[in-house]
């Protein structure tokens, strides 16, 4: 499998876990950290946004009750 393909299957499956949605938003955002590091992940910037921000970048999860959410973008 190629790098990208591992890349957006990981992110697919963190962004449709709903158990995320009740985590603190640091706790996560390090922990899909981790997991991007983990896969060789290199220059990629996550942000935790208002759930009903408007962005272009990929939602990677949902953090503090659903209210926020983490994007990912290349850097």
């Amino acid at each position: 499998m190629r790098p990208l393909s591992i890349l957006i299957v990981t992110l697919s499956l963190l962004a449709a876990g709903p158990s995320f949605a009740g985590k603190a938003c640091e706790e996560l955002k390090g922990e899909i950290a981790a997991k991007l590091d983990a896969k060789g992940v290199k220059g990629y910037t996550l942000e935790i946004l208002p759930a009903d921000a408007a962005s272009e970048r990929k939602e990677v999860g949902r953090c503090e009750g659903g209210t926020k959410k983490i994007v990912y973008s290349r850097s």
